[in-house]
């Protein structure tokens, strides 16, 4: 049986640039960064006080009293989001096509906000203090089962969690469930929401983080040589994926065209990178996809402003395409959204379908002094139009996890 082919008609995002597809696109290409102070909790006792928080969200204006209560912060971004592809693709769950309308949203860590509330109260008062919504509201899956209740969905009900690179993961492995008949259509991608003291705290303690914290605006600068650790965001990022024939049939408007996915372990080390690891995952992608190392233009890197990833990524991607790639534009918009963990594949696959869409590579702000040892071409600065026939987005994670999508631009 031949593969089905898949493509992208809904896009959804709750993001520090901004909440929906028009706000978030607009202020990442003209390179409008959403990291500041902390305002979630007191944060003066910890190195870092900055982050990429979700600015102006009301759940209440997306879920009800009821359920904003029952749930942590990361259901409620990723339920969002949900909506907004829903009714960016045209899109109504029936009797007809529930049982082919299917989920695949996960989160690298679910609900720490939560989990840290419950577990404070348990130590001050006892165990009969824990909510009896502690475990259903905070669990890594709970998103994609809210967004299949909410909806009726009757399809795939899934959620991978492979830290850093879950949402990527997400998005490919819904992408196959499509080609070999699983679902015509599935809602694909990430939430997160670790901004809380354990999530900074613990970050912290593994000295992963930026301590710019006099400057944040400028904390977050993957590829310069004064970078000193990532920025924590958070948010959610969907796409709604339809098999072509589907989408055809009732008219939608197509963004692009999930090509493929590669997968890869680095089989190294708990946290330290390797280049061969994300190089093969790379080359996975391209042969999955079916296209040449130099057909592609377009790279949205994993990009995480840290000293050894972001070097050892810009290794993996000349190990990969060769002399070829000192022709890829190589863009990292963790420079301003920050660095989602597993929701960040998410929004990144968002910002690169836009990006084929639009024929625009969004810039990579903060590179003042880009460092010699990354030697590609970052859109430094200022957004790019640019001809982008076909798209990779990176996600690498803890645990030695790669995942690349591979994104077409439909026509």
């Amino acid at each position: 049986m031949s593969k089905r082919r898949v493509v992208i008609t809904g896009l959804g995002i709750v993001s520090p640039v901004g909440i929906g597809i028009k706000a978030a696109w607009e202020n990442l290409v003209n390179g409008r960064g959403g990291i500041g102070p902390i305002t979630r909790f007191d944060a003066s006792v910890l190195p870092t006080r900055i982050a990429g928080e979700v600015k102006g969200f009301d759940p209440a204006q997306w879920m009800s009293p009821k359920e904003v209560r029952r749930m942590d912060t990361f259901i409620h971004y990723g339920l969002a989001a949900t909506k907004m592809a829903i009714d960016d693709a045209g899109l109504t769950v029936t009797p007809e096509n529930a049982e082919r309308f299917g989920v695949n949203v996960g989160s690298g860590i679910g609900g720490l906000p939560m989990i840290e509330d419950n577990i404070r109260e348990m130590v001050a008062k006892g165990p009969r203090r824990i909510s009896p919504f502690f475990v259903p509201g905070s669990i890594v899956n709970m998103s994609a089962g809210m967004i299949s209740i909410h909806y009726g969905m009757k399809g795939p009900n899934v959620s991978m969690v492979s830290a850093c690179t879950t949402s990527t993961h997400c998005i490919g492995d819904a992408g196959r469930m499509i080609e070999y008949g699983d679902a015509d259509i599935m809602v694909a991608g990430g939430a997160e929401a670790t901004v809380c003291m354990s999530g900074i705290g613990g970050f912290c303690s593994v000295k992963a983080l930026s301590e710019r914290n006099e400057s944040p605006e400028t904390a977050s600068r993957p590829f310069d040589i004064d970078r000193d650790g990532f920025v924590l965001g958070e948010g959610a990022g969907i796409l709604i994926l339809e098999e072509l024939g589907h989408a055809k049939a009732r008219g939608a408007r197509i963004y692009g065209e999930l090509l493929g996915m590669g997968m890869s372990a680095d089989a190294h080390h708990m946290t330290a990178p390797d280049m061969d690891g994300p190089r093969r995952g790379m080359l996975a992608a391209l042969r999955n996809a079916k296209v040449n190392a130099s057909d592609v233009q377009y790279v949205n890197a994993h990009g995480t402003s840290t000293p050894l990833g972001d070097k050892n990524e810009t290794e993996a991607v000349k190990a990969a395409f060769g002399d070829h790639a000192k022709k890829l534009v190589v863009n990292s918009t963790k420079s301003m959204t920050g660095h989602l963990l597993g929701a960040a594949g998410g929004i990144e696959a968002v910002f690169s379908t836009l990006a084929v869409h639009h024929q625009v590579s969004p810039p990579t702000i903060n590179i003042l002094n880009q460092d010699p040892a990354c030697d590609l071409d970052y859109c430094a600065n200022t957004a790019r139009d640019m001809k982008i026939d076909i798209a990779i987005s990176n996600s690498f994670g803890f645990g030695g996890t790669n995942g690349t999508l591979v994104i077409k631009r439909f026509s």
